[in-house]
Order: C-alpha cells, then structure tokens, then sequence
C-alpha cells in the first residue's frame, strides 16, 4: 500500500474515533432519537472509513502490479536486445571466418588411408612415461609403444631423459604388439637418421653435450643420438692426463669430428672447445693487466724475433729482441737463455697478447742517473784558479 493511502485511512480512523469518543461523552444529555442517530453517523462513518480503506488497499495493489509489469516489460525488452546482439556477433564472426573445405581436412584424410608397414620411420609425440617404455601418439593411426630395450645401446640410458610432448621417432617393427598398438624401435630409426645428424653436427662444428659411460683403452665412450663414440685419450683435455678414470660419469662438451656411417665410426673431441674456453679466460686476464708494470718472469723459450716470458697465473708476455737492451743484438740468446728470471715492464696489451720491454727499465734508470742530484760539501771550494790547473803539469 502506498504512503498516501495509508495517510487517508489514518485519518478516517482518528475522525470515527473522535465521534465515538463525543457520543460517549454525550450520551447522558442526548434524547432516544438523537443517541440514535449519533450512534447511526458513528456506524455509518465506521463504514466509510472501512470503504475507503478498502479502496486504498485496492489502488495499491493495482499500482503495484502495474510497477511490476512495467519493470518486466522493461527486462523482457533488454534481454531481447542482449539476444539480438549476440546473434549479430556470431553472424559477423561467422562471416570473418574462412569458409572450410575438404582441401582443409586433405593431410589427414590421406593420412588415414596411408597403410603402416614393418621398417617404416614415424615421428610421435610423447604422452606417456614409465620405466619400461614410452607411449606415442601419431595422430591418424593408433598409438605407438617404444620399449626400454629398443630405445638405445646406451647402459646408462633411461626414459627418465625424456618429457611428455617430446618428439620422438621410431622404426615399425610390429604393426600390433598384442594391444592394438605399434611397436616401435627408436635404435633403428636412429641407426638411419643419427648418421644424417652427426654428419651435419660434424659440418657445422655444433658443439654437443655427452656424458662418458665407459672408460677403455686409449680413451673414453660416450653416445651420442644413440650411436657409440669414441673420444681418444689426448682430446679429454688440454694437457696430458695419467688416470682416465676421473672422467667416468663427467659430463662435457665435445665436436663431432669422425662420423664415417660406412665404417659405423664416431669420434669425438673436448679438446678444441676446451681451448677455445681457456683462450677466453685468458683474454680476460690479459685484459686486467696493467700497462706499466714491472714484474718478474721465467725465460720460456727464445726465437729469432725474441723470447716469450713466463709471467705466472697461466699468462705468457713477448719480449721482442729490440726490447731486450739498449744495444743492438742479432738473436735473443747473445743476453738471455731459457730458464733464467727477468725483470721486465708490460708495454702494451692488444688483442690478447702482452707485449714487454727491459730495455724500457734501463732507459729508466739511466733517466734517474742523469737527474739524480749531485751535492757539493760546503768545506770544499767550489772555483778552481789557473794556478791549480797547471800546478803538476811538466813542461
């Protein structure tokens, strides 16, 4: 019931109470007729009042269904826009998308046609891992299985390597393994596609990482895309190693620099990365040495141009023979020989190299002779007469 409404019967209600209230009042003084016809405007009143609320209650009912219906009508219209709307939006999407067709669908219809044989080559995905073997998944045809004894030659090879979504090929070698699944080998395929690999990973000089599994005579094995390689004793490293031993299980990079598919021969190298790394280092320690300093070194060896100086912490320093005295020499050895400690200065360090002089330290130390100041004793005279000079002198 709205606020007016309820205002009106209010009223009505204190009106007819008040008349009551006056009637009762009056009521001794009144006559028969009048106390009637008091009592008969009350009762009559008491009906108008109750008419009339009534009536109020019915105006608020029908202005709240109308409010009602109003506001469904208002809902019924939005969501007959919001319907409208979306049927525009997919109309247009529709319109914007590229119309479908069999060329679209042709890769695996054919696919589906294509009959599997023993010995041919496919490439999976991996979407299933255990111990014993990998699942694959090739799409058109039925699921592929690779067991543990047909992935590698490699003892310490396990599916524990391997991750789901990983591309994986393998060799046909039963078209249904008892399950309705292909049974697939990843050593033959790889006996066929490793060597293509290995041969352009040997082209491009890509370095690969390998771990040693064996240690035998003369080198090391380790196995790369399934294939054994051999990585001979004087390519494990830079220097020479007495116990081989210490590289079992080691992780390294190495080149590919035999892979002869005819003879089934690898060979691998650390040997040349190793260098490459520690000629790095020492461009970065070259780098951080000082122009200027004067230090020690070993006489290494002696050429015709000059002689290379041992300096400590693996650097090594050219003294060029026109650096070694301030006299002109033929051959290095007319002043120095191998083995013998010299004092030298660096000079200059240029694309990795240093470059030293002794005979920058004499030109030094005859500069400090020259400007070395020389004092006189104050009880000696400082003049010299004629007399002094030719006293002595015989004629």
């Amino acid at each position: 019931m709205s606020e007016l409404n309820e205002k009106t019967v209010e009223a009505a209600k204190e009106v007819l109470d008040n008349l009551a209230e006056t009637a009762r009042a009056a009521g001794e003084k009144m006559s028969g007729v009048a106390l009637e016809a008091a009592k008969a405007a009350v009762e009559a009143t008491r009906a108008a009042a109750a008419a009339v609320e009534e009536k109020a209650q019915e105006t608020a009912e029908v202005l709240e269904q109308k409010t009602a219906d109003a506001a469904a009508e208002k809902a019924e219209e939005a969501i007959e826009k919001s319907e409208e709307a979306a049927v525009a939006a997919e109309e247009k999407a529709e319109e914007a998308a590229p119309a479908e067709s069999m060329a679209d669908y042709e890769e695996q219809i054919n696919a589906s046609f294509k009959q599997v044989h023993e010995g041919d080559i496919l490439t999976g995905t991996v979407i299933g891992i255990s111990d014993d073997e990998i699942v694959l998944d090739f799409g058109s045809y039925t699921d592929g299985v690779i067991k543990l004894k047909d992935a590698s030659d490699d003892p310490n090879f396990s599916f524990s390597q391997m991750e789901i979504g990983q591309q994986v090929s393998g060799t046909v070698i039963k078209r249904d393994n008892g399950e309705g699944r292909l049974q697939l080998s990843m050593k033959e395929a790889a006996a066929v596609l490793a060597w293509d690999r290995l041969k352009k990973l040997m082209d491009e000089k890509t370095p690969v990482r390998v771990k040693i599994s064996q240690i035998v005579k003369g080198g090391a094995v380790a196995y790369l895309e399934g294939i054994r390689g051999f990585i001979p004793a004087s390519r494990l490293s830079l220097t020479y190693v007495e116990d081989l031993n210490q590289f079992q299980g080691q992780e390294m990079d190495v080149l590919v620099i035999t892979a002869d598919e005819g003879e089934k021969r690898l060979v691998l190298s650390a040997r040349e990365i190793l260098r490459e790394k520690a000629e790095e280092e020492r461009k970065n320690r070259v780098s951080n040495v000082e122009v200027g300093l004067v230090t020690e070194g070993t006489v290494e060896s002696l050429k015709p141009y000059g002689a290379f100086v041992r300096l400590g912490n693996g650097l090594s320093g050219l003294l060029h023979v026109s650096q070694i005295s301030q006299q002109r020499i033929k051959h290095p050895s007319a002043v120095l020989e191998e083995g013998q400690t010299v004092k030298v200065k660096v000079i200059g360090t240029k694309d990795g190299k240093i470059s030293l002089s002794m005979k920058a330290l004499e030109d030094n130390t005859a500069k400090e002779i020259v400007e070395e100041k020389v004092e006189i004793p104050a009880s000696e005279s400082i003049s010299t007469s004629l007399g002094d000079l030719l006293k002595g002198l015989k004629l």
